[in-house]
């Protein structure tokens, strides 16, 4: 399965926000708030309308550890739905297996919850799902395997990350299950994307 795999606190720099959620990230925005490069520090100019939307699209693909053209066909899935195109595209992000697996608390990051959902360590309704971008539905109920709730990082992770879970999943089971109650809606997905400006682009 395709996936980044180039220099995580670059990306992070130039976009301004810790894409990767990995202390790493957190210490060089703090250190370095500015974008990487020889002319990192003197980029004052004002960005041009262009450079935003993609820098927005930019944020919402790494965020999700989506690929260009995976992210294009999401993008086309979400004209052709009813409402509006940018809500129903973070929604779409929203229902990845990989995504549930991290809102849930078991993984630490985002590439962390897809690297369990690769390893077969996820049920979706009593079945075994390794495919990281599965979309879960109302009413899928997701679950660790047997194996997997005796693994230190996953209890470690479920004791210690301090991640309030969103109000369209319900934990049950002693934290080792998740339930679909409702798809998501925009006030209820907490990443830092400006939607409207990723659909600007596209629609050029």
């Amino acid at each position: 399965m395709a996936r980044y795999t180039g220099p995580k606190v670059k990306i992070s720099r130039r976009l301004g926000v810790n894409i990767f959620e990995n202390e790493k990230g957190s210490k060089a925005l703090n250190k370095r708030p500015y974008p990487p490069g020889e002319h990192g520090r003197s980029r004052r100019r004002q960005p041009s309308e262009y450079l935003l939307q993609l820098q927005e699209k930019q944020k919402a693909k790494y965020i999700y550890g989506v690929l260009e053209r995976q992210f294009s066909n999401l993008y086309k899935e979400a004209s052709r739905q009813k409402g509006v195109t940018g809500e129903n595209l973070l929604r779409m992000l929203e229902q990845r297996l990989d995504n549930i697996v991290f809102r849930a608390g078991w993984a630490s990051t985002r590439p962390q919850a897809r690297q369990f959902v690769n390893h077969g360590m996820v049920n979706v309704n009593g079945r075994r799902v390794d495919i990281p971008s599965y979309r879960v539905r109302k009413g899928d109920v997701i679950s660790l395997r047997d194996k997997s709730r005796q693994m230190i990082v996953i209890r470690h992770n479920i004791d210690t990350v301090d991640r309030l879970k969103p109000g369209w999943i319900e934990v049950g089971d002693n934290g080792f299950q998740v339930t679909v109650n409702e798809l998501p809606v925009r006030s209820q997905i907490d990443v830092p994307v400006r939607e409207q400006l990723i659909v600007e682009l596209y629609s050029k």
